[in-house]
């Protein structure tokens, strides 16, 4: 089928490409020659995140991620060592990383970049998405005078890859993460792009042909300054793509296809969860509120073909990832690379006893700094980088080219809560075996096996306990070729097509997934739960038995309905 070696192509290990700069030397944290008194205290709670998942010590020198400590504990549900071969000595450094972040650079932001960098650093994040709102102001003043404050965070704190982005005003959508490889014109790529292509600064938010042109024309800019060796690379991701209902299917297709495949492919993926996850917390402890500030309905610029219950958050995460055979499963079955994060949208966080600084935001194109307001704001929507939302990518060294490969090829799970510590999957078949984002290519009616190998939690997360994951789904769907209709959003034939009950709550456990022969194209997802919050899907109970369920806006507590999240595997038989 033509469109599975269009998808085959991407897989390619972008990361080969761009050898000379993974030799960067690993961060202290997972360096184990440096012993534990020697690290900062950022560096120590990183460490022992690490050792939770499994990722220090023998393991990692060898190159593995979860096969070290695999084979010690008692997996669940064990089917011999299938999926183990060869193939597993090649592993990646798993990066945890969040890709939305606001600062006082944000006309409804309040902190510093370093206060971000800091709190994201000490909560176990790796890499992290200066994203400050696209506007007028930002894009005469703000995106030059961020700079020196990135410049001076990626100094103070080198264990922590600090890019600069923008939160592009998609035109005729919502908003999108726009960063790029850090370099000389880092800032004048993203302040020729925002002035020339940020719906805000245009004039162009409404759902109209012109508008959702000239985001596609954005796109192709900033292809262009890669092509030309502006910028080393650039990417887009949509945020809270569900929230409003304006970024029809038609849209999210054309983003993806816009600048073509592989290495020049420009938007990769959307939230899967949005940040804003305190949002739901239950007054007066909280902002009694809705999960990801998802309390809207339909507007004139909507897609009128969502229903009403797709401006809420299900278990936290978006609907159109969080609907099994939805419209993420319609994007997959087509055999498009298209993938999930998470995060933390961080603005103003709850908990927190800063207030935002005086000046005139529009003169200065920033607050002054934040100040002690001598009291526990509890009305605020927002977590800190890392403390809630991870984006774990799977990186072939310590880098920014590392995790941007990482991100555009797909070797991407998420979690909330810290629900796992590490996540580990094969799906192996003919003596090959490919992993999240990649296609296993094998003859017609080879035998094919998923092993997931999963790090439990093992330690207390950031609200203080240790969470328990409950249940394991493998959801699976045929790659059924392009659709006619490009606004189609659902896929009739994925299926949650196993769940596995996860009995222990400490070490590894393994999950095995037998395909059994292949004789079509279709891909496997992952899927976990604390079990605390589950309901039918909206296809049915034969589609997706316990799903996530619909938040309740007022009532929500984000700790209480933890969920992970893999981006996809595909099988593809010739």
């Amino acid at each position: 089928m033509g469109h599975g070696h269009a998808h085959g192509h991407h897989h390619h290990h972008h990361g080969h490409d761009h050898q000379h700069e993974t030799t960067a030397p690993l961060p202290a944290a997972f360096d184990t020659s440096v012993p534990d008194e020697a690290l900062n205290p950022e560096q120590r709670s990183r460490r022992t995140l690490l050792r939770r998942a499994g990722l220090l010590g023998a393991g990692l020198a060898a190159g593995t991620v979860l096969s070290a400590g695999a084979g010690a504990a008692t997996p669940a549900h064990a089917a011999g060592d299938s999926g183990r071969g060869k193939g597993r000595s090649k592993g990646f450094l798993w990066l945890a990383g969040d890709h939305h972040i606001h600062t006082q650079y944000s006309s409804d932001g309040k902190y510093r970049v370093t206060d971000q960098v800091r709190q994201g650093a000490r909560h176990g994040m790796d890499w992290l998405v200066i994203t400050d709102h696209g506007g007028a102001t930002h894009a005469r003043i703000g995106v030059d005078k961020v700079n020196p404050d990135i410049l001076e965070a990626r100094d103070a704190y080198e264990d922590t890859l600090v890019f600069q982005g923008l939160e592009w005003n998609i035109p005729a959508a919502e908003h999108g993460t726009v960063f790029v490889h850090p370099g000389r014109n880092e800032v004048s790529v993203l302040k020729q792009f925002e002035t020339d292509y940020d719906g805000g600064v245009k004039g162009a938010t409404s759902s109209t042909p012109a508008n959702e042109a000239l985001a596609i024309a954005g796109l192709n800019f900033l292809a262009e300054q890669v092509g030309r060796r502006k910028v080393k690379d650039a990417l887009m991701l949509a945020n809270h793509p569900a929230r409003k209902g304006i970024d029809s299917p038609h849209e999210i297709r054309a983003w993806r296809d816009a600048t073509g495949a592989g290495d020049r492919q420009i938007a990769v993926g959307f939230e899967g969860a949005p940040g804003h996850q305190a949002g739901g917390l239950p007054a007066p402890l909280g902002p009694g509120g809705a999960r990801g500030i998802y309390d809207g309905g339909p507007s004139a610029n909507s897609f009128a073909g969502y229903p009403l219950e797709s401006y809420r958050t299900w278990g936290g995460f978006d609907w159109m990832t969080a609907t099994v055979g939805g419209l993420w499963d319609s994007l997959l079955a087509e055999g498009r690379p298209w993938w999930i994060t998470a995060n933390s949208d961080s603005h103003q966080v709850y908990g927190d006893t800063g207030a935002r600084g005086g000046g005139d935001f529009n003169a200065n194109g920033r607050y002054d700094d934040p100040v002690y307001a001598g009291r526990i704001d509890l009305t605020e929507n927002d977590y800190w980088p890392g403390q809630y939302s991870r984006t774990h990518v799977g990186a072939d060294g310590f880098s920014y080219a590392a995790v941007m490969d990482g991100i555009r090829a797909g070797r991407i799970w998420v979690d909330h809560g810290q629900l796992i510590s590490g996540l580990d999957v094969r799906v192996s078949g003919g003596g090959r075996w490919a992993t999240l984002g990649g296609a296993l290519h094998v003859r017609k009616g080879a035998k094919v096996t998923l092993t997931a190998d999963i790090a439990l939690a093992g330690g207390n997360n950031w609200a203080g306990f240790t969470p328990k994951l409950a249940r394991v789904d493998v959801i699976q769907g045929d790659v059924t070729g392009p659709v006619a209709d490009k606004d189609t959003f659902t896929a009739p034939t994925a299926r949650v097509a196993r769940s596995y009950d996860v009995g222990k709550s400490a070490g590894t456990v393994r999950v095995t997934f037998d395909l059994g022969r292949v004789d079509r194209p279709l891909y496997v997802r992952l899927r976990g739960t604390d079990g605390n919050r589950t309901a039918v899907g909206a296809m049915g109970a034969k589609v997706d038995p316990a799903g996530p369920a619909l938040d309740v806006v007022g009532d929500a507590d984000p700790w209480r309905d933890l969920w992970f999240y893999s981006n996809p595997v595909w099988v593809l038989p010739s």
